[in-house]
């Protein structure tokens, strides 16, 4: 999968649950997959198309959790 379309996020514990929440979710209504892997600092989220990553970006902001291109 394309690395472009992944995000790191430096959150843990509930903050982190939450996020694969709204991941599995936005994933779900773009009919794509999603994963996880640990990242340097962090946990990378990747999504299969850029639409789906762009939101989950979006969502992070609106939660006020930092997030960088991965």
């Amino acid at each position: 999968m394309p690395e472009e379309n992944c995000l790191i996020v430096r959150a843990a514990g509930k903050q982190l649950d939450l996020l694969r929440g709204e991941a599995s979710r936005i994933a779900k209504a773009a009919n794509v997959s999603w994963w996880t892997d640990r990242a340097e600092i962090g946990t990378k989220f990747c999504f299969e198309d850029r639409k789906s990553k762009d939101s989950f970006a979006l969502t992070c902001d609106g939660l006020g959790i930092s997030c960088q291109d991965g």
